[in-house]
């Protein structure tokens, strides 16, 4: 049933859009950003010759850097300023989170308010720092020895001197887009940092629509197969929204309350559980980990192969682990389900909720305050988390058995992809309504002459 606050934001009028001046500059500002990291993406680092690592980015397709790749909105292909995205900021959060969860010291320090959110978004702007700098120092190495086994020279000049540069150029362009994605976030609409990776997604969109009728017009698709592809996507898309607004509403009681007039009914309130705690961050995880011994053995090259046992076994394990093959699924399925426990168990505590419900004098009907309580929270998160995996799972599972079936290349039409499209869209269309709606009741307070005066006597 839909609450009120949603029957009251689905009767909001467009014809208040005109009137909202800031919201029309929030808006501006978001898409003037959007539109300089695009632009950035297509600035390539100093001292490499973007046609030859055009064709060295073919050799290496399918392995884990295609993830970043489609994050990045291709800058990664290119290997521009911005090719690591905001895939280190991610990957530090994700870091800062967990160690938060997991330490003490750092668990002590969420709890000090807002200062203690400063203090771990510093952590994660330092971690970004250092794991940028990791990664592209990697990158520049990787690109010289992979060039010269291939026969490619993508690097003008190899040597300290490109690898210096390519760090701090990399290290420039993320921290710069970790800087723009807290602008849109404070000056904006929406979360900067969700799209950032919103728009890279979507920017491949017209390349993909390209390639499809392009294939349909030589015959390589078929229109039935085609128009099968659009009915799974908007399938999956109508799917993943009802079941990202799902939750398990737990009924929260709080006692009665004297007041100078009596004693007041007892208030009631809902704990809302989410059936997909953790979001999108089972799938990036699960295939991070199953794509990196193919990218592994693909910059090692094919010439380990009859080298040595191990060489054998990378190649022999890349087959099995190719996109599309039972293994292949099997695990990423596994890898989503177990990524969803774990990350759900970290992300929610049941004793500390049922520790700060017990402090504000808030009760389960039925359930005793206490350790009770988190129990009671943990079969509840449990039961949903079932339901939420399987969710999850069948979303990425599917558009790779498509693909397996059709040889269709909709990988970034892939069920990561679509979960970020949809939660960033619905999440800034909600911020949206929020302006609308502030909008809608000041004009009602207006209209009410409720703007408040000078008390007569």
């Amino acid at each position: 049933m839909a609450s009120r606050a949603d029957q009251v934001a689905a009767n909001l009028s467009l014809a208040k859009f005109g009137q909202a001046t800031e919201l029309r500059k929030r808006i501006w500002f978001t898409l003037g950003a959007l539109v300089i990291f695009r632009l950035l993406s297509f600035v390539p680092l100093p001292g490499v010759d973007p046609v030859v690592l055009a064709d060295l980015y073919d050799q290496t397709r399918g392995g884990v850097l295609d993830i970043f790749n489609t994050f990045s909105g291709g800058s990664l292909e290119r290997m521009s300023l911005i090719a690591l995205g905001v895939m280190p900021y991610i990957t530090a959060s994700i870091v800062v989170q967990l160690a938060a969860a997991l330490s003490p010291t750092l668990a002590a320090i969420k709890k000090d308010g807002e200062a203690g959110r400063k203090k771990l978004n510093q952590y994660t702007r330092y971690g970004t720092v250092g794991l940028t700098a990791v990664q592209g120092y990697f990158i520049a190495v990787g690109l010289e020895s992979f060039a010269s086994q291939s026969g490619l020279q993508a690097v003008v000049e190899p040597g300290y001197m490109f690898r210096i540069g390519a760090v701090i150029s990399l290290v420039g362009g993320t921290l710069f887009l970790m800087w723009l994605g807290e602008q849109i976030t404070s000056r904006g609409i929406g979360n900067g940092i969700s799209l950032i990776i919103m728009a890279g997604i979507v920017a491949q969109m017209p390349t993909f629509v390209g390639n499809l009728l392009e294939g349909s017009r030589s015959g390589s698709f078929s229109p039935l197969l085609i128009v099968g592809l659009i009915a799974m996507v908007v399938g999956l898309v109508l799917f993943i929204c009802f079941m990202e607004r799902a939750q398990r509403r737990v009924l929260i009681q709080y006692p009665k309350r004297a007041t100078q007039h009596g004693v007041m009914q007892a208030d009631r309130s809902h704990l809302p559980l989410k059936v997909n705690t953790a979001g999108v961050i089972p799938p990036i995880f699960a295939s991070s980990l199953l794509l990196m011994p193919l990218t592994v053995s693909q910059f090692a090259g094919n010439a380990t192969a009859g080298e040595s046992a191990f060489g054998d076994f990378v190649i022999t394990l890349n087959q099995y682990l190719a996109h599309g093959q039972p293994l292949y699924m099997a695990l990423y399925a596994a890898g989503i389900i177990f990524f969803c426990f774990f990350y759900t168990a970290v992300v929610f505590n049941p004793e500390e909720t049922a520790e700060n419900l017990k402090k504000n004098g808030g009760f389960i009907p039925g359930i005793r305050p206490g350790k009770n309580t988190a129990d009671y929270l943990d079969y509840v998160l449990t039961r949903i988390t079932v339901v939420g995996a399987a969710y999850l799972a069948l979303v990425c599972v599917l558009p790779e058995y498509v693909m397996a079936q059709t040889n269709l290349p909709i990988f970034f039409l892939g069920g990561t992809s679509l979960l970020i499209i949809v939660n960033v869209t619905v999440d800034t269309v909600t911020q949206i309504q929020s302006h609308l709606l502030a909008l809608q009741y000041g004009d009602l307070l207006k209209k009410a002459k409720l703007k408040g005066g000078r008390r007569r006597r």
